[in-house]
């Protein structure tokens, strides 16, 4: 009969292994979360970026909407990005001081608190550890566990962590209603400068010509002269009359023939001043002031036009850009724990447990592999 089996030495040693590999670090695991490590408390935040949907009256207007559009990155995608951030890390620390409010019991428990005297860099790592952002890309929706060694500061990092968050999303939005709006707002300046140049112009053509409208000049003159070519045709009338019964040598003839040749050089003289060598209205002839003023009031109309319509299209990049205006809407608060959930110690331990047992096992299969190799 066989004789009882009998622990060898590789069994004793395989025991030892045992001990050193799996109960020692489960052991030392358990002591450290049981005594030392500090309680945390989680606050929970939840909040996902929002856009303005309401129509305006700009989609009437020819496509300008459709000019404005199009987006290039995800706002969500860029806030995530931004809350794992150094930038908002050190915004955060000089609002609310994360160094003190993490670094509590940091001489009894130096694993799980933050080292007071660390760098920047050091802040940001721990804030990925005591910081979780959960991000749906399908919906959107962004939650945030933050976590501290105290119900009331975890809750104060969580409303500072939301309120930077929306103060990011509406430093983009408000730059990109400042490019949406920007070449609408060069046009309408440039348009301005051209309507005030028109204006300046036309009131310095007036000024030195001392005219408003000579339009209205010039009909003036055709009155006058209309008015001269009656008086005379009356004077000739009247010359024949007195031609027809008195003799030639007669005075009235002369004082009437007199009178026609007066009349006709006034007619001549006023019918000279819309010839190219004529003196009209400061000195140029009427024809050169028609059409220096046809020319000025041409460019003031044109530019007006063109400021309406850059006016127009400013208002509606405007409105279109109020339209498409981001802002961070909060699904969950900041809320209050009033328990510690973290650490978890008895996961913790699992997983150490767990760990610890698969390299104890495959540590004795290696050895027992090469054991039976020899």
């Amino acid at each position: 009969m066989a004789t009882p089996a009998r622990p060898q030495k590789r069994h004793r040693g395989i025991l030892l292994w045992f001990v050193i590999i799996v109960l020692g670090p489960v052991a030392a695991a358990a002591f450290y979360l049981y005594t030392i490590a500090q309680d945390q408390y989680a606050s929970t935040v939840g909040f996902t970026v929002r856009a303005e949907e309401t129509a305006s009256a700009t989609d009437l207007l020819g496509g300008i909407g459709s000019v404005l559009g199009g987006g290039g990155s995800n706002d969500a995608e860029i806030l995530y990005e931004y809350v794992r951030s150094q930038e908002i890390v050190k915004l955060v620390d000089e609002a609310v001081d994360l160094r003190a409010k993490w670094s509590v019991e940091h001489s009894s428990d130096p694993l799980m608190t933050f080292d007071p005297d660390g760098t920047i860099e050091d802040l940001t790592d721990f804030w990925a550890r005591m910081v979780r952002v959960h991000f749906d890309a399908g919906s959107g929706l962004m939650q945030l566990r933050v976590k501290a060694f105290n119900a009331d500061d975890a809750k104060v990092i969580a409303e500072e962590v939301f309120a930077q968050s929306s103060a990011m999303i509406n430093e983009l939005s408000q730059q990109a209603r400042e490019d949406a709006t920007s070449y609408a707002r060069e046009d309408l300046t440039r348009a301005e400068d051209a309507v005030r140049n028109a204006r300046e112009n036309l009131t310095t053509f007036r000024l030195s010509n001392q005219i408003v409208d000579p339009s209205a000049d010039i009909q003036s003159q055709m009155g006058l002269l209309t008015n001269l070519q009656n008086q005379l045709a009356e004077a000739l009338i009247e010359f024949d009359l007195v031609s027809l019964n008195t003799q030639t040598n007669d005075p009235r003839l002369t004082q009437a023939q007199r009178r026609i040749d007066v009349i006709q050089e006034r007619i001549d003289a006023e019918r000279e001043k819309f010839g190219a060598q004529g003196q009209g209205p400061g000195g140029s002839s009427y024809a050169d002031t028609i059409a220096d003023f046809e020319r000025l009031t041409a460019d003031r109309e044109f530019a007006e036009r063109t400021y309406v319509a850059a006016r127009t299209a400013y208002d509606a990049a405007l409105a279109e850009a109020q339209r498409q205006s981001r802002y961070l809407a909060a699904y969950v608060r900041p809320t209050l724990a009033e328990k510690a959930e973290y650490p978890q110690r008895e996961l913790i331990v699992g997983i150490v447990a767990l760990f610890a047992f698969l390299i104890w096992a495959i540590s004795s299969l290696v050895f027992y592999a090469v054991r039976d190799r020899r």
